[in-house]
């Protein structure tokens, strides 16, 4: 549309006006803020749902933390982490870093054997106390 008179030209310059007491750009045309304001209201959308979506995490968390100590109150400590083997009145012995359960250790095979126990003397007595024919033997190298 072109205009040949003063009256187009103060209406361009009443509409510059309008958009930069508003905040807007006054070199902005009609079509960049209606994109704009699509763009304004995308953002908006997203998020308002990412607010709605933001609880479906921590809950996820909080029954991935509940079963894992379900499991650890059902099944107690694997005794991954055991000590090096420690001597105590001619037995070695190693203790589970976890949890402080002792089992007893043979030097000559490098393996811990028998039962565990959180009673030292318990497990030295249930050692002395085993026929010959119980105790770990020797493998070959």
């Amino acid at each position: 549309m072109f205009c040949f008179d003063q009256s187009c030209g103060q209406e361009a310059d009443r509409i510059k006006m309008t958009r930069v007491l508003s905040g807007g750009d006054p070199l902005m045309s009609h079509q960049q803020e209606q994109g704009l304001e699509k763009a304004q209201e995308k953002e908006q959308e997203t998020q308002e749902r990412a607010k709605k979506s933001r609880w479906k995490v921590p809950l996820g968390l909080v029954a991935t933390g509940v079963a894992g100590a379900a499991v650890l109150i059902l099944r107690g400590c694997w005794h991954r982490k055991m000590s090096w083997p420690v001597r105590y009145q001619q037995h070695s012995y190693q203790v589970c870093l976890g949890c402080g359960i002792k089992r007893l250790f043979d030097e000559k095979v490098f393996r811990a054997y028998g039962p565990y126990s959180y009673d030292l003397n318990q497990l030295i007595a249930r050692d002395v106390g085993k026929p010959e024919s119980e105790i770990p033997q020797r493998r070959p190298a």
